[in-house]
């Protein structure tokens, strides 16, 4: 007999499945420029660009340092399996979405430099489970937007810059967290939703059937 522990472990790794894919990707990329001495950069976005288009596909994928990519790494597994498991029915579509919106965005209002790297995702992610955990006013979700807001609250300020030329993409950051939340919103009635009591319901309905048949009985 299968025991509920080993479905939810089951269902964690299925989850994981896409967020790790992905990583290996990035990983092997970064892996490739290190070993050959070379940068990728060029292949992100640069706004308003015939050359900076394919950017909006690979950008996420590419990163400038180990640095870089060991500190979007982690958020990007964590935020991506909380979205693939707690939302199983419009996970992919609302992934795909944050990925290319941001993407698109970014191309259309940034600064005129390459922006690469997975945070403007991350950020969506993030934004994502927090507003939508708390539209939807459901404790399992709730408690997913506490956690997004405990590990991930000092992100918001990745989203203003202090200064116009800040040595990260804060126009991806901002953008990710306008896809997210724009997401969570259209979104709000799909996917897991808040358990409606249809116990009263039905006590309602016990209550009026007799009502009525003894009206009827009453009549004849």
């Amino acid at each position: 007999m299968t025991k509920p522990s080993d479905i939810e472990l089951k269902r964690i790794k299925t989850a994981a499945l896409i967020p790790l894919f992905l990583l290996f990707i990035m990983f092997s990329i970064r892996l490739i420029e290190s070993l050959e001495g070379i940068s990728l950069g060029t292949l992100g976005i640069k706004p308003l660009s015939i050359e900076g288009l394919p950017g909006i596909l690979l950008s996420p994928l590419i990163h400038s340092g180990w640095d870089h990519f060991y500190a979007n790494a982690i958020s990007f597994l964590v935020l991506g399996t909380s979205l693939f498991y707690f939302y199983r029915g419009i996970s992919l579509k609302v992934f795909v979405l944050i990925y290319v919106m941001t993407g698109i965005w970014l191309w259309l209002g940034a600064r005129d430099a390459w922006h690469i790297g997975a945070s403007g995702v991350i950020y969506g992610l993030a934004a994502f489970l927090f507003v939508s955990g708390v539209i939807r006013n459901y404790i399992p979700l709730l408690a997913i937007s506490l956690m997004v807001v405990f590990l991930y609250g000092g992100l918001i300020w990745g989203i203003f810059p202090l200064k116009w030329d800040v040595p990260y993409s804060w126009e991806a950051h901002l953008w990710g967290s306008v896809a997210g939340t724009v997401l969570a919103v259209v979104y709000r009635k799909k996917g897991p939703q808040k358990p409606v009591k249809m116990w009263l319901e039905e006590d309602e309905e016990e209550d009026e059937n007799p009502y009525w048949e003894d009206m009827a009985r009453e009549d004849e």
